[in-house]
């Protein structure tokens, strides 16, 4: 009787329109915790932190300890380097009011915030 392996893909982004993606193979029953190490991405990337960063499986968050599927795609997300909400404002903030958001274009002779 053989053992069945998983073909699982890790994927890695340390910085931004860089990837880098490993394929790995594992036995039945194994945890997203296994993939990671199994891909050796953390020892190549010492600034990689699993403690800090996120994991998930095909876009969605997951915990290290749960279980894999054949053909799982697992992520590891990077810290954000800017909060979205004050990168929102201050690129708002540069706009200015007017040229920015939902009422920036006005049909001629429309009246305000139409």
């Amino acid at each position: 009787m053989t053992a069945t392996l998983l073909d699982i893909t890790v994927v890695y982004s340390p910085a931004a329109r860089q990837v880098e993606q490993v394929e790995v193979r594992l036995p039945e029953g194994s945890t997203v915790r296994d993939a990671v190490q199994a891909s050796g991405l953390c020892a190549r990337d010492p600034a990689l932190d699993l403690g800090v960063a996120g994991v998930g499986v095909w876009g969605r968050p997951a915990p290290p300890g749960q279980p894999l599927r054949d053909q799982d795609r697992v992520e590891i997300y990077r810290p954000l380097s800017v909060d979205p909400k004050v990168a929102r404002r201050e690129r708002f903030g540069r706009q200015g009011a007017r040229a920015a958001g939902l009422f920036a274009r006005r049909r001629p002779g429309a009246k305000p915030g139409y």
